[in-house]
């Protein structure tokens, strides 16, 4: 199989490099399509882990990821989530996908937005997943946003007072020829 790297060159991938494409994209499935937490499990090892890392939320074990997943995650993501892939690089044991998580606050999302009520208001925000295999299957996940920027999308933070941007950033993720350093120009 070969896949597109960042600047349009086709890149053959190791056929362990393809089971691990292989396997994310299975888990992504069972999380975001099927909406299934015992067949996310099933992609994962027994130690397995999930950190959020802008505010600290997931589990350690499959017994504190079913909980995680079947009451957080999975059953607390909004129907018109969509997910738009910028780029993903393989190792061989590890992928990292860059990506803009779009969705409409409509519902609790304690994954993301603890204690925060729905708002009703549509949030871009460019994410990051790290993943680490083992043993054939998933060991963990590290997942970075900018969690100021999610929060100045839903009028809880007042970008005018502060050095953070909204929806910007995941415009200027999926477009690089947007304009750079507007912050530092508001300032000065």
């Amino acid at each position: 199989m070969s896949v597109q790297d960042n600047f349009g060159s086709q890149v053959s991938l190791t056929a362990a490099q393809e089971f691990l494409q292989n396997l994310w994209e299975e888990h992504l499935r069972c999380e975001f399509a099927s909406h299934d937490t015992e067949d996310t499990l099933a992609t994962m090892v027994e130690d397995a882990y999930v950190n959020n890392i802008p505010v600290l939320t997931g589990g350690v074990g499959l017994d504190k990821l079913r909980e995680f997943y079947s009451k957080h995650f999975i059953s607390q993501m909004p129907p018109d989530t969509e997910i738009i892939p910028i780029s993903r690089t393989i190792g061989n044991d590890q992928l990292v996908d860059e990506m803009v998580f779009k969705f409409t606050h409509t519902i609790r999302m304690d994954w993301m937005l603890p204690n925060i009520a729905p708002t009703s208001k549509r949030v871009e925000v460019p994410l990051v997943a790290i993943v680490r295999f083992r043993d054939g299957k998933l060991a963990h996940e590290h997942i970075y946003w900018d969690q100021a920027s999610v929060l100045v999308q839903l009028g809880l933070l007042d970008a005018s007072t502060l050095p953070v941007v909204g929806i910007e950033s995941a415009h200027k993720a999926l477009d690089p020829s947007l304009p750079s350093n507007a912050l530092m120009h508001r300032a000065g």
